[in-house]
């Protein structure tokens, strides 16, 4: 066995023994270690794609001295090596990106749970994107919710006190109904690796039996994983937990938690249940239901939103119903769809809510609409990080949203009893992202009127981007213009860049989905 073969095990043990040992660290060497502990699995990371690409297929990795269908496995392939990379990116630029702000809201004394936490999430998303075993699958889906809800609670504050508790019951909620369904699937296979249950699952089917069983399999595991990962009509957690974590907390928990539990119920379907089996049960039919009605729901909720926060939280339920709608087209073209957007969300969003934190610090850190007048010129860097991630929600040619709409949009193409709502969908959801999204765009590059002062912040000696009498009027705006630190100015400049990239590189992005789809069966 090749040295390259043991890195998903090792990146996972990595991000284990990181969290461990920041217990005794203080909050600055645990922030460094977490970064650095993020640095090297990614880079692992890499190499694990590399390897994968170069031999053209999957492999399994046996832990332990037990081999399947007794023993614990871990799988990588093509898409594994992918997912780990970007999810890997993106908790890096979210880390640094959101870093002074977590120094300013936590207390001194909580910082290094806070990196703890960041740990355990990045332990609980590489396994949930290698294992090939379902009761570990399980048991990181646990540790993933509990570093979640730390994530959330760790400022300390009412709302976030609360958000957590409701993140806490939702998703406790979602991780019962899927240990039932795994329980449910034990008892008929009798195996809990990945792929001797799919084995035995297509004896089942070929012979004819339980079929009422195999579908109240499908139906829990689906509707567990998807009131984990905010479908609609199950997304009423998501608006505080997202809007009033830190921007790190936040950037990862709508950029990269919900997608860890998606990836899986994707694995679980090709793997476990069956592509076809779960298309023959009208599974796909109903999470194509409620994917449109997330698409839809999700923008109106987040146009009458005045909390800018709450309104780029609303976005992530439309965006989610996104990926469910292509998954729900029951192609091979819809699952690439839903996966490549999976990746534009994941770093779009996490730009979207590091930018918007740029454009709070120069406004008094207010985040109402009327508040942001001028922050684009206030903290220009922000303001063209939050115009992408803008723009690239929206569709914006050249950029990564683009891309995953024209995908849904042709992979609709081959389902034709689907793609007529699939199109009127894609349509209408475009025009209401436009509303709000670039509403809050035309608000940042707005001149303050002088009757919209919310209160004099004094004085300023630094150059103004406004000239003449519409300077006097911006310097008295609260937040006068401030000097973004390093660290924020390369989260936002990367997050850019990776937008770009999945934009002007996606043929062979997407190919390698494909490629990767492929290696699942």
């Amino acid at each position: 066995m090749s040295l390259v073969q043991n890195f998903p095990f090792f990146s996972i043990i990595i991000a284990m023994f990181s969290g461990i040992l920041s217990s005794v660290l203080d909050g600055k060497k645990a922030r460094n270690l977490s970064v650095a502990a993020i640095l090297v699995t990614t880079g692992l990371s890499v190499a694990v794609l590399g390897f994968c690409l170069d031999t053209g297929e999957s492999y399994t990795y046996m832990m332990g001295h037990f081999p399947a269908p007794w023993g614990n496995e871990i799988r990588a392939g093509v898409l594994e090596g992918l997912t780990a990379v970007l999810f890997g990116l993106v908790m890096f630029f979210s880390v640094i990106g959101g870093m002074s702000h977590t120094a300013a809201d936590v207390k001194e004394s909580k910082q290094n749970l806070f990196y703890i936490m960041i740990d355990l999430m990045l332990s609980s998303l590489l396994a949930l994107i290698y294992t090939n075993d379902l009761f570990t699958a399980y048991v990181f889906v646990e540790i993933n919710t509990i570093a979640g809800c730390g994530l959330i609670m760790i400022r300390q504050v009412g709302r976030s006190l609360s958000s957590a508790i409701r993140y806490m019951i939702m998703s406790q909620l979602g991780s019962g109904l899927f240990l039932i369904g795994l329980s449910l699937l034990y008892d008929v296979t009798g195996h809990l690796l990945m792929s001797p249950a799919g084995e035995a699952v297509r004896a089942i089917e070929a012979a004819g039996s339980y079929e009422v069983p195999m579908l109240v399999i499908m139906a829990v595991i689906s509707v567990g994983l998807a009131i984990k990962s905010g479908l609609y009509p199950f997304h009423y957690w998501i608006p505080d937990t997202y809007g009033y974590a830190t921007p790190t907390a936040s950037a990862i928990l709508s950029g990269l938690v919900s997608k860890g539990y998606i990836f899986l119920l994707i694995k679980i379907f090709y793997r476990v249940l069956g592509r076809e089996n779960v298309i023959a049960s009208q599974m796909v039919n109903v999470l194509f239901v409620f994917g449109l009605a997330g698409m839809m729901m999700g923008s109106v909720h987040a146009i009458l939103e005045k909390d800018t926060r709450r309104m780029i939280a609303y976005s992530s339920v439309a965006q989610i119903g996104y990926i469910y709608m292509g998954i729900g087209l029951g192609t091979q073209a819809g699952m690439v769809a839903a996966v490549f957007h999976m990746f534009t969300h994941s770093a779009t969003k996490a730009l979207l809510f590091i930018s918007a934190v740029g454009l709070y610090e120069v406004s008094g850190d207010k985040k109402d609409f009327r508040s942001l007048q001028g922050a684009g010129y206030r903290n220009p860097l922000a303001g063209i990080g939050f115009a992408v991630g803008s723009l690239s929600m929206v569709g914006f040619p050249m950029l990564a949203g683009f891309i995953s709409k024209l995908l849904f949009a042709t992979s609709a193409l081959q389902s034709p009893h689907k793609m007529l709502p699939t199109v009127i969908a894609l349509a209408v959801s475009t025009i209401l992202n436009a509303v709000y999204f670039l509403r809050l765009m035309i608000t940042l590059y707005s001149i303050p009127e002088s009757g919209e002062k919310k209160h004099d912040a004094g004085s300023t000696n630094e150059p103004h981007p406004y000239s003449g009498a519409e300077k006097e009027e911006a310097a008295g705006q609260p937040g006068a213009p401030v000097k973004s630190c390093r660290r924020f100015k390369l989260a936002v400049a990367s997050f850019i860049l990776l937008n770009l990239v999945l934009g002007l590189y996606s043929q062979p992005i997407v190919a390698a989905i494909g490629n990767g789809l492929a290696m699942f069966d």
